[in-house]
Parts: structure tokens; sequence; C-alpha cells
């Protein structure tokens, strides 16, 4: 079973890795497939992961969180080792820090980070980021979602859909992009605003039935007058969707570690597979049609592992932001496509027994795609990497 590390992590993280590894492998692991068969979102476990520290690694002290003892690259570890054994819960613990966390920490007032951020820090509640809309997620021109200030209060109306962590059992609020104005250029202003759960007005409709990260709680949204203090909005007035495209830099290179862990599960699970699986008279491993495959996988996953502990290097030694934004565009767009082709070559490699749901090689290959899509596309990736390069890309 390959441990390949292509980028030298510290003696801290490493050890770090392995509590993690092993809370995954006895909290996570024997529980996975089922979960994903009946499309559970287990609240106990995230709350187990919650007591460990995993949603306090980039928060100070003061929150709760780990302070100097952790930093990104500790996230990234932690999303790794848990995607390893399962993507929803990997995706369960990169939305709530990246999504949820995250921006209050970033931009919150004080009295908003003393509020919320306890609680989800400590993984005893959850939230969530509504963006996407069904006709606006990279395009912030197109939002539909309304919030007009009246007598104190935000009113908001619209609606939004596939947000992670937003109508689970702990979710405690959603922060919501909306208009909130008109600019002097005619374009409309973006402002994220704060909705607690159970505010009237505000549903988090019936999960949806997905190809895949069946654990993970995904829901669309809907406002109606819903109404909440003037003091939730998050951040600037207008600077709602500039705040979150600085938040989905960082989210690039989660995911891309939540790709390292499918990669690397891939790996394992077509080694052990290919050295025991017997045809001709001999392990499978020996043909060098599969010996080759999973030699690719290797590859993969050196490369995908180097580029995402790069770009968190990046973010935790400050360095320039289009420095980070372009390593970050670069890493998520390698390692998310490098993950679907590894589920491919693994599912491939188990033959007929990779199409059937009792291996867990056929829950990557599901879980696998989302990947791509989320946080930013293949082609938005490509994109801002044209740009960083200095092309005139549109």
């Amino acid at each position: 079973m390959s441990e390949s590390t292509s980028f030298e992590l510290s003696r801290e993280h490493e050890e770090f890795r392995h509590s993690v590894r092993e809370f995954a492998q006895a909290e996570i692991a024997p529980y996975a497939a089922r979960w994903d068969k009946e499309h559970h979102f287990p609240t106990d476990v995230v709350q187990q992961m919650g007591k460990l520290g995993l949603f306090g690694l980039t928060a100070p002290e003061e929150y709760g969180g780990a302070g100097e003892d952790g930093d990104f690259t500790s996230l990234c570890v932690a999303i790794e080792e848990i995607g390893r054994v399962d993507q929803s819960m990997g995706i369960t613990l990169q939305a709530g820090v990246g999504l949820g966390i995250n921006p209050i920490l970033t931009y919150g007032t004080a009295a908003q980070r003393e509020t919320w951020l306890p609680a989800l820090v400590a993984g005893e509640k959850l939230a969530g980021f509504g963006l996407t809309e069904p006709g606006a997620g990279s395009d912030a021109g197109a939002t539909r979602t309304r919030a007009e200030l009246r007598d104190g209060e935000w009113v908001l109306n619209g609606a939004k859909q596939f947000i992670t962590n937003s109508g689970s059992d702990i979710t405690s609020l959603v922060t919501v992009t909306a208009r909130t104005g008109t600019r002097e250029d005619g374009r409309p202003e973006i402002s994220a605003i704060m909705v607690p759960s159970g505010t009237p007005g505000f549903t988090a409709e019936k999960a949806y039935d997905k190809l895949g990260w069946h654990a993970s709680d995904t829901h669309p949204l809907s406002f109606e007058d819903a109404r909440v203090p003037a003091a939730n909005l998050l951040g600037d007035q207008g600077r709602g969707y500039a705040q979150f495209l600085a938040t989905l830099d960082d989210g690039r290179v989660a995911i891309s570690a939540l790709s390292v862990g499918c990669i690397q599960a891939c790996l394992d699970m077509s080694v052990a597979y290919a050295s025991e699986r017997q045809t001709f008279g001999g392990p499978i491993g020996r043909k060098q049609g599969v010996a080759f495959q999973i030699s690719d996988l290797e590859v993969m996953l050196h490369a995908s592992r180097l580029l995402t502990y790069r770009a968190a290097a990046l973010k935790d030694a400050g360095a320039p932001v289009k420095q980070f934004k372009q390593a970050a565009a670069v890493a998520k767009l390698y390692c998310t496509e490098s993950a679907v082709t590894a589920t491919r070559i693994a599912t491939q490699v188990f033959g007929g027994y990779g199409f059937m749901e009792e291996y867990p090689v056929a829950r990557f290959y599901r879980d696998a795609k989302v990947l791509e899509i989320g946080e930013g596309t293949s082609e938005v990736q490509r994109m801002l990497i044209a740009r960083g390069l200095g092309l005139p890309v549109e």
C-alpha cells in the first residue's frame, strides 16, 4: 500500500495526519458504505470530528480554535485523510470550515464572530454559504435573490441551490448572497447576509437525490419575505461577491486535498486487488496492462499532493494574492481531473466487481465527478490560469 508524500510536511503535520487517519479508520470507514446506501448524514460523527478539533484548525484560540497550533495546511491534511475513507465526510469538513466558518472569521464583526463561531468551531453546529442559483453562480450579475432594507431589517426573497450543510439538524445559519441595490454603472450590488436557521420565510427544501456524496447534507433553499436584523450583513454592503471569490481560493485548495484523498484510496484499493485477484495462474498485477495503469495512479498521487501542499504552504506563508490564486487554480484543475481519472482506472482494475456497490471503488467513482464542478468548474480554473498568465481571456 503506497504512502507516498511528495511534499515535505513537518513532523507535527505528519503526527497530526496519523491521528486523523486513526479516527477515520475507526469511526468513519466501517460505516461509510451504509451511510451512502441510506443517504444518512451522521450528525454524531460530525460532532466527533469537532471534538477532535478538525473544524477549528484555522480559527483563533479565543473562539475555541487551534490558534498557532493549527494552519491551513493542517486543514488540508485532515480533509485528505477523511476523504480517503469517505468523500461525503470530507466535503462536510471542507464546507463547514471553508464556506461556514471562514467567511464569518474573515469578514464578520466582533459581535458576529462571538455569536456564531464558538459553536461552529467546536463542530457542535454547521453553517452553509448560499451563492448558486438556477441561473447564477460564477455569473454574479444573474443573481435573482434580493434583500431590501426595511425598518432595520433585511427582507430576503429568492432561491438558492446545491447548498452544502444547509439543512442538517445542526445547521445554525446560512450566509446568502443577494442583490441589495444597483451600482452607478448599472450592475447589481451583491451583498452577503447571514440568515439563521428557523428564520420565518427561510426554508431548506427536501434534500437532493444526488449521484454521489450521499452522506453529505445538500439542499435547495427558498426565501419568502425572510427577515433578519440589519446587523446580519456580513462584511461591507456591495462586497458580498468579491468576498466570496476570495473565499473560493482557499476552497479550491481544500477540494484539491479532498481529491488527493480520493486518488490515494483508488491507489490503495487497486494495489490490494491486483495483488490478490488471480487469473491465468497468477495475480493480475503482474500483467503490464494492469500494472501500468496502477503506476499512473502513483504518478497522479505524487503530483496532486505536491500541487496541493505547495498551494497550502503559500497560503500559510502569506504569499501575494496573485501567486496564491494561480497556485490554487492549478491545484484544483489538476487534482480534481486526476481524481476522476483515478476512479475510472480503479474501476477498470476491478473489472465487473468495480461496477458492484459492495465494493468501495463504485462509491468513489460516483463521488468523484462533482470535484470537477464544485468551487469553480474545470473550465473556470482554465480561465483563471490563462488570466494569471496575462492572456486576454474574456
